[in-house]
């Protein structure tokens, strides 16, 4: 069996990673005490489940302090437990609960919105710093959808090596581990002719192969990472997110992040997310 836990702040996505899984053949439960995780497994193990997904947020506030403790246990006894964290910017947040007209879940006539999320981030604290971390500020539902299945394909008992792209001018993600800025490299926006490709493509490719300040960035990057990857997965993580950010996030970072993962491939389990790439122009 397999249980995977989706927490995370209000508004962050928890609905549509659940909904993903379930369409994926997870038997899944909402806001469940987390006191009755063993319940829970005790119940549908013999009853051949072999994949429960289970969503535990702030709604059951005396839940998310136990749930670490939970976690372990589960852990103890040989379970294969995996905690997907959903998190976002504030301004972000705002303005999705300003669009929808929800109510937060710890709004209580006195505190202002952003206090309530502000609020809601210290309460996670200690599952978000177990958990595997997507950044949704700048994601739309499908681009969610499609990276929550690419998490549930992972073997998990390895560490993941993720390359994740950006743009400065949307903002750093906040699940990276490492971030990388390459805004000095030549950019081929500024070209005509390579502006409207990407990264992925062979003009901008030719381009930044034969760019020495590219190539001399790419070497010093996939030197750091190979020094200390085996420090990462010595301290048993599940994921090390490298995060690369140009300006707009389109084609230095996206050059960058696939070289990088074509290099690193034949060693690590690698996956790519090209934030920028994945939003509608």
């Amino acid at each position: 069996m397999q249980l995977f836990l989706v927490s995370g702040l209000s508004g962050s996505g928890k609905s549509v990673a659940l909904k993903t899984l379930e369409d994926a053949g997870f038997y899944c439960v909402d806001n469940l005490p987390a006191e009755l995780l063993p319940n829970l497994a005790e119940l549908l193990l013999p009853a051949g489940y072999e994949n429960i997904a289970v969503s535990i947020d702030v709604r059951n506030a005396n839940s998310v302090k136990v749930l670490p403790t939970v976690l372990f246990e589960l852990m103890g006894k040989g379970l294969a437990v995996h905690l997907l964290y959903l998190d976002a910017r504030t301004e972000a947040l705002v303005k999705r609960f300003s669009e929808t007209r929800r109510m937060h879940p710890l709004s209580d006539g006195v505190r202002t919105l952003p206090e309530c999320v502000a609020l809601e981030r210290e309460l996670l604290a200690d599952i978000g710093d177990i958990g595997h971390h997507i950044d949704t500020s700048d994601l739309n539902a499908n681009t969610l959808r499609a990276w929550i299945k690419q998490f549930i394909k992972v073997d998990r008992t390895r560490l993941t090596l993720l390359f994740e792209t950006f743009g400065f001018k949307h903002g750093i993600p906040q699940d990276a581990d490492l971030v990388f800025d390459v805004r000095c490299l030549p950019n081929p926006y500024y070209s005509e002719q390579l502006r409207p490709y990407t990264g992925r493509d062979t003009p901008v490719i030719e381009f930044l192969d034969g760019t020495p300040m590219a190539q001399d960035m790419y070497a010093d990057i996939r030197d750091f990472v190979a020094r200390w990857l085996p420090g990462f997965v010595a301290d048993n993580r599940s994921y090390l997110t490298v995060a690369i950010g140009c300006t707009g996030g389109q084609h230095r970072s996206v050059y960058l992040a696939e070289k990088l993962a074509q290099h690193f491939a034949g060693q690590q389990q690698v996956l790519i997310r090209h934030r920028e790439l994945s939003q509608p122009n």
